[in-house]
């Protein structure tokens, strides 16, 4: 060929079945990181459409599936989900045999009932299976409230009916913030230990960092996400590749607060706080963290609490909360008690216990009835938890308070991959193509949401999962939030670049998100870096969500783009836990690390030259600004003042931050505290210990108990207190 390159004709998709995915939002091509547009290969998109349930191989597979996508909305009365926005008309075709009549209407979920009025519909009637079927048009009234309603069609003799969701045009939350800004801590919780944690940070502790950075002004703590891990050791260290997004990890429980520790007989409270002082040695030391032991040690304590008599008040709490989550909660605990006793390869999970509703599942929810109620009654103590650090914060005078982390999706075999089964896709995971931080792309080895099989559901999991989240949160992060438009999904043995894109229903998922907000009063973030097209920024301000924006990514083709372009409604902050701490990252440890691991696509100098150009340009800015003194000129003598050291150039870094109009301000904890580890390294597992550094400084751990009197997070609250003080 001219270009150079070969292809197999194998790999060229041909027009049909280019056709076939596009009528199913299977991405035909996609806009690497290097701006270059890219083909997929025909068997990356014969996977994807296997995944999706759509035959596609050969011409005449091909052909007959695309004849199916025409006419599989006409085989439905109504859709299996309509999601409309408050105060916009809007529409709903319904499909009749021809020349039958039919009636719409909608029961609001406070029980009243609202007519649907026909409108003119010249669309000609189709043959489905033998069947001429007509296509009647009805306006949906544009005065129903937000909120989960029904949508009825009468068909002379049949009914059907599909979920109607009513989303703000606009979460109003984020209006709030419009006239005030607002500087928060970035943290990881289970890396920030106090005294009485048991090696890892816990509820407690984020009680205690919310009330003492209140205390300094802080409107904030964002935190990773605390999704449920295994049931029992040895767990998963990333917090972003739980078993359920939608239940919490026990690993967090503070032992000690639970009501029912005061009811402990005196051996059994010694026993726990022997157990306790033992896993407390760890919080001084600044290795590794150990999740097992400590997970292990609370899991033994609270067993015997669960065994301590609860008073008829609590009895009364636990029952309600195990009634208020349904069996979406029945169901996890019976993964959990399973997953006790079968390990993750045992062949009953693909056989006899493949799912919830199996004939051995049922008999196995009466035989572990103790277990299911103890694993439901650990989500209710995180609950409660949840509840008082949310509580803690609010009182110490934090508008928002904590906010949650969600993660982008979870790991196959656990809780949420076996519950939600018929929602999620399979043969396929989910990942990113090459990017110019991963040059390889990465493969997450999480399960999609199906979308069309999440839509049949209503959204219900989706809605249930963001109910729970949102329950004691001021907030909620959505990581990676282009996944809400579309995902890349990895067919099964392939490697990451050899993915495509899968497109969903944004307006639908991110109406549901706006709408679960709106009624918990809470603001969303939407972690938006990374290759997105450009209308998707607009798309998520107009509908009320926050961006993200990190000091090191906000560039346009001139360069760093000034403090002034930043957006307002945006979450700024300097790092990301992506990379290594400020200090790490001036030092170029991202670009060592990534070296020692063979994740590099060009050689180690040019990657550290491109580095310390990308730094030096933003350092630039800073400078323009005041914040930092010029560099010194070859030949010069450095003097203290003209020689700034890393701590003053971190402060000046975050000083710049707030010179942009951003309404929320992140402060990472770890620059605060002057740590240098990184703490994730995209696109590894075992290679790098991710998600196991402790929180530490140059003088080694620090704990939360210490903040108040740490320098280095003095000197940055300085910092951050006095460049937003309202000017006199």
């Amino acid at each position: 060929m001219a270009d150079g390159k070969h292809h197999d004709s194998a790999d060229i998709a041909d027009a049909y079945l280019l056709e076939l995915a596009a009528a199913h939002g299977v991405g035909t091509s996609y806009r690497g990181w290097d701006g270059v547009e890219y083909p997929v290969k025909a068997g990356t998109l014969h996977s994807v459409l296997t995944a999706l349930g759509i035959p596609s191989q050969g011409a005449g597979e091909v052909q007959r599936s695309l004849h199916e996508a025409r006419l599989a909305p006409w085989r439905r009365i109504l859709p299996p989900v309509l999601v409309v926005r408050e105060g916009r008309s809007a529409e709903v075709n319904v499909h009749v045999p021809h020349g039958r009549r039919v009636a719409v209407r909608i029961i609001a979920e406070d029980g009243t009932s609202h007519e649907a009025a026909q409108r003119e519909n010249w669309d000609e009637p189709v043959d489905v299976d033998g069947v001429l079927t007509g296509r009647a048009t009805f306006g949906i009234p544009d005065h129903l409230p937000l909120g989960w309603h029904t949508l009825q069609a009468d068909t002379d003799g049949g009914m059907a009916e599909c979920q109607l969701v009513v989303t703000p045009q606009r979460l109003r939350t984020a209006d709030a913030l419009a006239e005030r800004r607002e500087w928060g801590l970035t943290a990881q919780l289970y890396s920030v230990r106090s005294r009485r944690s048991w090696g890892i940070g816990d509820l407690a502790d984020l009680a205690d960092l919310a009330a003492v950075s209140a205390h300094d002004g802080a409107g904030f703590i964002l935190i990773n996400p605390l999704h449920a891990a295994e049931p029992r050791p040895p767990i998963e260290d990333s917090p972003y590749l739980p078993t359920s997004r939608r239940f919490f990890n026990p690993l967090y429980l503070r032992v000690e607060d639970i009501p029912e520790y005061a009811g402990l007989d005196g051996e059994a409270r010694a026993g726990i706080i022997g157990d306790a002082q033992e896993q407390q040695t760890a919080n001084l030391s600044a290795d590794l963290l150990d999740r097992n032991s400590s997970y292990a040690a609370k899991l033994a304590a609270l067993e015997h609490l669960f065994t301590v008599p609860r008073n008829a008040d609590r009895n009364r709490e636990f029952t309600a909360f195990r009634t208020g989550q349904g069996q979406g909660l029945e169901d996890f605990a019976l993964w959990s008690a399973l997953a006790e006793r079968l390990e993750p390869s045992a062949p009953e999970w693909t056989t006899e216990a493949a799912s919830p509703g199996t004939a051995y599942c049922a008999e196995l929810r009466t035989r572990l009835a103790d277990r299911i109620e103890f694993h439901s009654w650990l989500q209710w103590l995180c609950d409660q938890q949840l509840e008082s650090a949310q509580h803690s914060a609010r009182q110490s005078g934090m508008p928002v308070g904590v906010i949650h982390d969600l993660a982008v999706g979870v790991k196959l075999g656990g809780a949420d991959a076996w519950t939600l089964a018929s929602v999620l896709a399979r043969g396929v995971t989910v990942g990113a193509p090459p990017d110019m931080f991963n040059q390889q792309g990465q493969n997450w080895t999480q399960p999609p949401w199906h979308p069309v099989k999440l839509a049949e559901s209503g959204y219900a999991a989706y809605r249930d999962m963001l109910r729970t989240v949102l329950r004691h949160a001021g907030g909620v992060r959505v990581d990676h939030i282009l996944g809400l438009f579309r995902l890349w999904w990895i067919p099964e043995g392939a490697g990451p670049a050899h993915g495509t894109y899968v497109y969903y229903d944004h307006e639908a998922l991110i109406g549901i998100l706006a709408l679960e907000a709106q009624r918990a009063g809470a603001v969303v973030i939407g972690e938006d870096l990374g290759v997105f097209e450009p209308w998707v920024r607009d798309y998520l301000a107009e509908r009320g969500i926050f961006g993200t924006s990190i000091l090191w990514f906000e560039h346009d083709a001139n360069g760093p783009i000034p403090p002034e372009r930043y957006r307002q409604q945006c979450l700024t902050s300097v790092n990301t836990h992506d990379l290594p701490p400020t200090a790490g990252y001036l030092a170029g440890e991202h670009v060592t690390l990534r070296e020692s691991l063979g994740l590099l696509g060009r050689p180690v100098a040019e990657e550290r030259a491109a580095a310390i150009a990308e730094q030096e340009a933003v350092l630039a800015l800073v400078r323009e600004r005041g914040l930092l003194p010029e560099p010194v000129a070859a030949g010069e003598s450095a003097t203290e003042s003209a020689a700034p050291d890393t701590r003053a150039m971190v402060e000046a870094l975050y000083a710049f931050s707030t010179l942009t109009p951003s309404s929320l301000l992140g402060v990472a904890l770890v620059d605060a505290v002057g740590e240098t580890r990184t703490q994730n390294q995209p696109g590894t597992s075992t290679e790098y210990p991710n998600w196991c550094i402790p929180l530490a400084g140059p003088g080694g751990t620090v704990l939360v108990d210490e903040l108040p009197e740490n320098p280095g997070y003095r000197s940055l609250v300085r910092t951050m207190q006095t460049a937003l003080r309202p000017q006199a």
